[in-house]
């Protein structure tokens, strides 16, 4: 890979920003799709749609994720609320489990619509 002359070189992003980064595409999957109503024509339009469907092949892994942080969340709730009788703590994590379940139904939804051929 060739170097590019310095004026042409991305920013070095500190240690924490690229933590934040990477932490931020492991949970959401927006970078991953094309806006398509920012295309100017209709061949833009085309590519934009064609290249989500092709990226919806990744949401079933997002899915995953979100299922996990879902049980880690409900296992927590419960054991704050059965073990430790911290019922403010439980109620923080049983919400954060209806969070993520609705974050996996959304993501079923588009992962559903991207899958169909609208005209």
């Amino acid at each position: 890979m060739a170097l590019l002359p310095e004026s042409h070189q991305p920013p070095a992003l500190p240690a924490d920003d690229r933590f934040g980064q990477t932490l931020y595409r492991f949970l959401f999957f927006d970078w991953l799709f094309r806006d398509v109503s920012r295309a100017r024509n209709v061949y833009e339009r085309h590519a934009a749609r064609e290249h989500n469907r092709r990226m919806r092949r990744y949401l079933p892994v997002y899915m995953r994720r979100w299922s996990v942080l879902a049980a880690c969340d409900l296992v927590l709730g419960f054991l704050f609320e059965r073990v430790l009788s911290a019922t403010v703590l439980s109620a923080l994590f049983f919400t954060g489990t209806c969070v993520t379940i609705t974050g996996i139904l959304v993501m079923t939804v588009i992962w559903l619509f991207l899958a169909a051929r609208l005209p």
